[in-house]
């Protein structure tokens, strides 16, 4: 009878910390764009890692998700969908949000087993960007294993 009930509490236990890793991993999916938002497209040779729903981070924060990803058929690049909100808050105030058109986009690993984001550096124009507009300049992420076999190659002679 003992041991049974041991074993009750420890699958319990089992059981109760299986919740908290489930709430935890509900909690950090992306939300749905904004309704007040606004359409952007970048161009990528890869969009390894990110997805429909990713998220669109401007220092770190984000702002935005990544709404569509398509196949140039001529060209053979990814065109990433990027919905960003017309306004932000700054100290409670919503805020105007545009992004300068010399903005460069990135998609940037969250950690070696998290996923991938869309990472957005402003640049430093006046102009900016408008609904519709492509971003200019993107960066694709890096392939580690491309970079460690090029490194190990390298060494071995």
């Amino acid at each position: 009878m003992r041991e049974s009930l041991f074993e009750s509490i420890v699958g319990l236990l089992v059981v109760g910390v299986a919740g908290v890793f489930l709430f935890f991993s509900l909690n950090q999916r992306s939300e749905a764009a904004p309704r007040d938002s606004y359409e952007l497209t970048a161009s990528f040779d890869r969009v390894d890692g990110i997805g429909v729903g990713s998220d669109v981070r401007v220092a770190g924060k984000k702002v935005g998700v990544v709404s569509s990803i398509d196949l140039n058929p001529t060209t053979y690049r990814a065109i990433v969908g990027l919905t960003l909100p017309n306004t932000v808050s700054y100290d409670g105030e919503p805020v105007e949000f545009r992004l300068p058109d010399d903005s460069t986009a990135q998609i940037v690993s969250d950690g070696l087993l998290g996923g991938a984001y869309v990472s957005i550096l402003i640049g430093g124009s006046f102009d900016t960007l408008v609904p519709g507009d492509e971003l200019q300049y993107t960066n694709s992420p890096i392939d580690l294993l491309s970079v460690l076999a090029a490194f190990a190659e390298g060494t071995g002679e």
